[in-house]
């Protein structure tokens, strides 16, 4: 990926970070950089752009656009549009920044929360009766993993509640973190 053409424009040097800004919040997220900035240039745009456009805003290679864009129709916060008598593909974002987080919390961050919680689950299910086979030495480890385990699927468990609470628009009560933190139940 080369760097953008410097501008002189101040405008548009404050829209190409905002691009630039955006891209790096997704990549915390754990999305790729030129994903966030793609769909922050279509957000930004007044009307749909090619892919040709996109390429030149960004100086993304056609396949970098290409394969980025169909990731991002792909997650449902891009979509292509025709124009009548235009035989090119235009893309234009979703504009509900709400429905695109939920999108993701939903099928990814909740998605594994639920991993999570059963593969605690298998694991504790396996600790039981090894803990009350093992020898006394083997049994305060086995006991204390246990333990641990408990810990994380107790906190899962209230990661997955949350999770749920922010989907369905009701509030969040923190109190159940705050007192896993604090060491109370």
């Amino acid at each position: 990926m080369t760097a953008p053409t410097p501008t002189t424009d101040p405008t548009e040097a404050a829209l190409r970070r905002v691009v630039d800004t955006v891209g790096g919040l997704m990549e915390l997220w754990g999305f790729r950089r030129a994903l966030g900035r793609m769909w922050a240039s279509l957000y930004l745009a007044p009307s749909p752009l090619t892919a040709q456009e996109l390429a030149e805003r960004l100086t993304l290679s056609a396949g970098a656009i290409s394969t980025n864009l169909q990731e991002l129709v792909e997650w449902g916060v891009v979509k292509k549009t025709l124009r009548p008598g235009d035989r090119k593909d235009y893309f234009e974002p979703e504009t509900s920044i709400w429905k695109m987080v939920s999108r993701v919390f939903r099928e990814r961050e909740l998605a594994r929360v639920r991993q999570a919680i059963e593969l605690f689950q298998t694991a504790l299910a396996n600790l039981a009766p090894a803990v009350r086979a093992a020898r006394a030495d083997e049994k305060r480890r086995l006991a204390f993993a246990r333990d641990r385990v408990e810990s994380l699927l107790g906190l899962a468990r209230i990661g997955e509640g949350m999770l749920e609470a922010i989907l369905a628009g009701r509030r969040v009560d923190a109190s159940p973190i705050a007192r896993f933190f604090s060491g109370g139940s």
